[in-house]
């Protein structure tokens, strides 16, 4: 919009900001990269936008398989997927197959995806382990609820990159992000490339993460 274009203009472009950001992030030996994709509230967007940006989640994924392989990139995919038209389930479900054994950067996509709605889910699977007999009350710790959340089996994030000028988490990994450092660039997503990637990692390594401790007792 700020070059006079159209909003789908940004969102191809964006697509070239994710290919050179996984491609850095495989090259510097990064373990899991999250990019938050299309969130639950997106979908109260204008229908013709909404079905672009489906339309643009499975036009990338298949031409970007070959890559995945070359460079052992295992794709995974967060949130509400059922709400996602069938043929992007489908095109994520052969991509997530063909890549199911690479064992370099593991890319999870969060589509559909929100924190409020991940945590409730969470809190409705172990209602229902209760109910059930699984589990009883006492059985509930910051362990449990963790595991009954999308990211079970993966690491919280380290570092949280936030584009476009924006101060706030936007409902993205709310109990995931308790202790992870927060970057923010005025850059939009479209405008992000390695150099502002490498830039966010330099400022994670140069900072002091005590998790509750002092200084001196992590020194």
């Amino acid at each position: 919009q700020k070059q006079g274009l159209e909003r789908y203009f940004g969102h191809q472009e964006g697509t070239v900001s994710v290919r050179k950001v996984v491609e850095v992030a495989g090259e510097i030996g990064i373990k899991y990269l999250t990019l938050y994709t299309f969130s639950t509230e997106n979908w109260k967007r204008p229908q013709e936008e909404v079905d672009a940006l489906m339309d643009l989640v499975v036009t990338t994924l298949m031409r970007e398989i070959p890559d995945l392989m070359k460079n052992g990139v295992r794709l995974g995919v967060i949130g509400d997927i059922e709400r996602l038209p069938s043929y992007t389930r489908e095109s994520l479900n052969d991509c997530m197959e063909q890549t199911s054994n690479n064992t370099g950067l593991n890319l999870v996509l969060a589509l559909s995806y929100s924190s409020r709605w991940e945590i409730t889910n969470a809190v409705r699977e172990i209602t229902s382990k209760i109910i059930g007999g699984a589990l009883d009350l006492e059985d509930i710790d910051e362990n449990l609820i963790t595991e009954n959340l999308n990211t079970a089996g993966i690491p919280d994030p380290e570092l949280l990159i936030r584009t476009g000028g924006e101060y706030r988490i936007s409902n993205f990994l709310m109990w995931q992000l308790s202790y992870t450092e927060l970057y923010f660039t005025e850059l939009y997503w479209p405008d992000f490339r390695e150099e502002e990637f490498y830039e966010a990692i330099i400022s994670y390594q140069l900072r002091e993460r005590r998790f509750g401790k002092t200084g001196d007792q992590i020194k």
